[in-house]
């Protein structure tokens, strides 16, 4: 383990942090963070707060060569909806921290004029000035950063507080929850880091064997060696609308005919000049493409349907645009298009001044400066979906869960995913259980209109995502947990059906598996840390780690404030339905109680004490 950094930026002082005492609950990244979160803030801070921490924390895998595994966490409370706040970044940022011996930077106070951290195995951690980088774009900032570093920076939006700002490095974002509002907050222009030292497995030979088996597998395997490697996320429009999951015109509707203008097909075909990936990772999802006669990053299936058919538009060099002013300004995609998409369909009801349309889309990218600058319009824009519902209402179809705008899947067609989005402690999200994998967009569909079995199944996929985010693994790598042999099983034949219901019907053996610390150890991610820290974590381990971290992130919300009440969906989502024959939306009321339970929480959804005995956490 390496040393760990408390950083005050009021004081300029930098000491030693120790964090040994939460390595074996809570192991790394997002687990360790939330940890010191709620150890190191009282009730009710404001996010905004000087002393609110702003923590980067990497996992025991973060170095090494082990297949997507050189990602970090970021962590603090949520400017956007008052929760726990955390996201997870590729880049090389990562990487270069834990090789100049860091696990962990906890950053407090705020700098007095605009700085940024630098960290070398050599010489340390330094405060260094800004001045020259404050209002420039991510882009450029990293350009103008020393050389060889690893970077984390933020741009104009996180300057001005942008409550869903977000964090960069190189092209990859920390785009969730806000957090780039939080380092602006601090006066904090960027963190870099350098450094050269090895990061040795306990069981070298092991590690190695495993390594090279991983990456065969994910290379073979339909998903991450063929689908993601040739379409990227964008795999996903296609399906989507096939499925009636892809949001139209501000989740209006759940499918329009000219989806395929923004498919990863037609991005593939007309577009795509390379294939991009991060580091020591076989998959290479990302997409690499030209615009404006600059090389540049494509952008994902979230901004393809979040900033494209959310906002009736099929145009992908608009899309192109749009994902690179938002990178560059250091924003959310999800949460901009998602406010873009409710003021727009205020503006057509009348009940906000603007230029936006669903059939026009002119003045898109000038409201994204004005945004990330706070300007006009722009500076309510700015406070995110609820916020803006509470000045020019429609609260009806506000499409937010605890503050947090929704992502590219409507749950009206994967109940399942509906119910993940309800009680995710950061609000809707998709990448905390990916429930709608197994439900609409993979190669299974466990029936999205049944509420059978979905509170077990998404309790287990919260809890493996906890887990994979606390030994900071990229969530892609659990698509390759399903088997290959069903990605070729025919829809409309008896293997495929059997399988599918087994599914739908494994409710009670889901339980079982909940409640069981199985001490095998069947998935790579259990393996890595045993070959890498010298200890032995089983499958029963690693998903107990996981359901410990949503349990503490669950009673962090509860101390802010949150209750069962805010355990909901949007209105629209709840009351309107995208299918024809079916009656109302998501039936939330079926899964909640049931999801509870199984928790092991109390009708009020609060954790019981023989549930935080079990897990050890500590309040």
């Amino acid at each position: 383990m390496g040393k760990s950094y408390d950083i005050d930026l009021s004081t300029g002082e930098i000491k030693i942090l120790d964090i040994s005492q939460h390595v074996d609950l809570y192991l790394g990244g997002k687990g360790v963070g939330t940890r010191l979160l709620y150890d190191n803030t009282p009730p009710g801070m404001d996010p905004y707060d000087d002393r609110m921490p702003l923590i980067f924390s990497t996992g025991p895998l973060t170095g090494t060569s082990a297949p997507q595994s050189n990602r970090f966490v970021v962590t603090t409370k949520s400017p956007l909806t008052g929760a726990v706040a955390n996201s997870t970044c590729g880049g090389d940022f990562a990487r270069q921290l834990k090789r100049a011996g860091v696990d962990v930077v906890m950053v407090r106070g705020k700098a007095k004029a605009p700085v940024y951290i630098e960290i070398t195995d050599e010489g340390g951690a330094s405060i260094k000035d800004a001045t020259r980088l404050w209002g420039k774009g991510a882009v450029e900032t990293q350009e103008l950063l020393p050389k060889g570093f690893g970077k984390a920076v933020i741009g104009p939006a996180g300057e001005n507080r942008v409550r869903f700002a977000c964090i960069v490095s190189q092209e990859r974002v920390a785009g969730r929850t806000g957090c780039g509002a939080v380092m602006g907050a601090k006066n904090l222009k960027a963190i870099i880091a350098d450094g050269k030292m090895k990061i040795v497995a306990e069981d070298k030979d092991a590690f190695e064997e495993l390594r090279k088996s991983m990456v065969k597998y994910l290379k073979s395997h339909p998903m991450t060696g063929k689908i993601l490697p040739d379409l990227g996320t964008a795999n996903i429009v296609n399906t989507a609308a096939g499925r009636n999951i892809l949001p139209v015109n501000n989740f209006q509707r759940g499918t329009d005919h000219r989806a395929p203008r923004i498919s990863g097909e037609a991005l593939a075909a007309k577009h795509l000049k390379r294939r991009v990936g991060c580091v020591n990772c076989p998959i290479v999802c990302g997409r690499g493409i030209d615009l404006h006669g600059k090389r540049t990053k494509g952008p994902e299936y979230e901004t393809l349907s979040i900033m494209g058919s959310n906002l009736g538009n099929f145009n992908l060099p608009d899309i192109f645009e749009w994902n690179y002013l938002c990178d560059d300004l250091g924003m959310d995609t999800i949460s901009t298009g998602g406010v873009l998409g409710f003021a727009t369909e205020l503006t057509e009801r009348g009940m906000l001044k603007s230029n936006l349309s669903f059939d026009s889309h002119e003045a898109v990218a000038g409201l994204l400066h004005d945004i990330a600058h706070r300007n006009g319009l722009g500076d309510d824009l700015a406070e995110g979906v609820k916020r803006m519902s509470e000045k020019y209402g429609g609260h009806d179809f506000a499409i937010h869960v605890k503050g947090l705008e929704l992502p590219g899947y409507d749950p009206r067609g994967c109940y399942g995913q509906g119910l993940e989005y309800a009680t995710t402690n950061r609000g809707g999200c998709h990448v905390q259980g990916a429930t709608m994998f197994l439900e609409a967009t993979g190669p299974i569909s466990i029936d999205p209109l049944s509420v059978k079995s979905k509170a077990g199944l998404v309790i287990l996929q919260q809890n493996l995502s906890a887990a994979i985010c606390s030994s900071v693994f990229c969530m892609f790598s659990s698509y390759a947990m399903l088997p290959r042999q069903v990605f070729g099983l025919d829809p409309q034949g008896m293997s495929y059906k059997a399988v599918t219901q087994v599914l739908l019907n494994s409710g009670p053996i889901l339980e079982l598996v909940l409640k069981a610390k199985a001490p095998l150890s069947m998935l790579w991610f259990e393996k890595f840390l045993t070959y890498v820290m010298g200890k032995k974590v089983s499958l029963g381990d690693y998903t107990e780690l996981g359901e410990r971290v949503f349990n503490l992130e669950r009673i962090y919300n509860i101390r802010e404030g949150f209750t069962s009440r805010d355990d909901t969906l949007p209105p629209r989502i709840l009351n309107e339905s995208t299918f024809k024959g079916v009656s109302g939306g998501v039936p939330l009321h079926e899964m909640l109680p049931k999801y509870y339970r199984i928790r092991g929480w109390d009708k009020y959804g609060i954790p019981r004490d023989q549930t935080l005995d079990r897990l050890g956490i500590t309040t």
